[in-house]
């Protein structure tokens, strides 16, 4: 078992903000001393959810103390979601239905246990203990602040100053995440920097009702392929934990080479002390692109089989430094004698392109090759095994969908 200082070094690694380190390692000691473990917090608030790496940063800190012998509440803001975070948003979120938070948060668990440990993780839904406070229990939790904190917030500070409405609903957004804060006993919550202000009332409301504050531990913001926003699909500079491997072990060695060490911090669960091998063989005038090899095995097997992750190694060694078709790529099954326009959709949402216009650009740009031969339009039909080079470093292979073709179900 760790120490409470290896621990403290693991938990901590990569973390924006942390409030307080000195009760972390309090709560650490206890743990040990109780062999109980720690409750680590993470509300999740039913918006269509699509996980890429950015949004993992958060998930894969919690494995980590997972492994650690922690133990994960994931709360499903179901109850919440009916208000609607106004987190970071110059108006208020629109209220989602019933039916909207069941279908989310069924999505949710299919793509968060990618990450976590399914053994170790309790998922809750506050509409458990939210649904049943009475007029009387509500006035006591708002009697806990003040009309001068909420306005601390930013959000409603800009809203107020640039006379937006703010509905007297929204101020309870935060009380209610912090009453779910009391409800679990948590004692570390996590969340990105823009839920700072939500995770800070969790520790007010404890103490107010006679808890141990939690932990609040906010993680960064991790940038994306382009190396300066923010990981976002819309923007097409993300890469999704459900990419087939070689799209995702390609896109990885896209990673600029100042962003390699916090690729690691925050996308892996290497130990620190590698990651510190690692920052001290670049320093020492490694070359980036070797180091970078390595971290897009590591993420890649992180989501993939082992043989998956070999196929992918192939697959780049082949296509980008060989420069030659690889033996092995993925595969994109279609109806028989597609045309390339009616494909684009998919290999936006497989990953092979970021947009409909992003590929239409490549193929203007003569960017887009089948079999080899550059192509200038999209109304060329694709026939079973035809293979498609987008850009420089994707490739894939039309097959058949038909039942007939055993390719289709690979």
């Amino acid at each position: 078992m760790q120490t409470i200082a290896e621990q403290f070094q693991i938990i901590t690694k990569g973390v924006s903000m942390l409030v307080n380190a000195e009760e972390l390692k309090n709560k650490l000691a206890e743990s040990h001393k109780n062999r109980r473990p720690l409750v680590i917090k993470l509300g999740l608030d039913p918006s269509a959810p699509d996980i890429h790496l950015g949004h993992a940063v958060v998930l894969r800190k919690i494995k980590q103390m997972q492994d650690l012998g922690h133990e994960a509440v994931i709360v499903i803001g179901d109850f919440t979601g009916k208000i609607g975070d106004p987190s970071g948003k110059a108006k208020g979120r629109t209220a989602l239905s019933d039916e909207q938070v069941k279908e989310n948060a069924r999505t949710y668990f299919e793509q968060i246990f990618k990450v976590l440990d399914k053994e170790k993780t309790t998922v809750r839904y506050n509409s458990e203990w939210l649904s049943k406070l009475n007029f009387e229990d509500v006035l006591k939790l708002a009697a806990t602040t003040t009309v001068a904190r909420m306005l601390e917030r930013d959000d409603f500070q800009k809203r107020f100053g640039s006379n937006i409405p703010i509905g007297i609903h929204e101020f309870f957004y935060p009380l209610m995440q912090a009453y779910d804060s009391v409800t679990l006993k948590a004692d570390i919550e996590l969340g990105g920097t823009d839920q700072t202000f939500n995770i800070l009332m969790g520790r007010t409301l404890q103490k107010a009702m006679g808890q141990p504050q939690q932990i609040a531990m906010f993680m960064p913001l991790l940038e994306g392929l382009d190396g300066v926003e923010k990981m976002s699909k819309s923007l097409g500079n993300y890469i999704g934990v459900y990419e087939p491997a070689p799209v995702m072990f390609k896109k990885v060695m896209e990673v600029s080479d100042p962003l390699i060490l916090k690729y690691f911090e925050l996308a892996t669960d290497e130990h620190p002390d590698r990651i510190e091998a690692f920052r001290l063989e670049l320093a020492q005038g490694k070359n980036p692109r070797d180091v970078k090899y390595a971290l897009a095995e590591i993420i890649t097997r992180l989501y993939h089989t082992e043989q998956d992750v070999m196929t992918a190694k192939a697959y780049y060694e082949a296509a980008f430094s060989k420069k030659t078709i690889p033996a092995q790529i993925p595969v994109l099954p279609v109806k028989a004698r597609s045309r390339l326009m009616e494909l684009v959709p998919l290999l936006v949402q497989s990953g092979f392109t970021a947009s409909n216009g992003e590929f239409r650009r490549l193929v203007q740009q003569g960017g887009v090759q089948l079999n080899q031969q550059k192509i200038s339009d999209l109304d060329r039909v694709l026939a079973d095994g035809d293979v498609l080079k987008i850009g420089k470093k994707c490739f894939v292979k039309v097959v058949d969908e038909g039942p007939g073709n055993p390719a289709s179900h690979k």
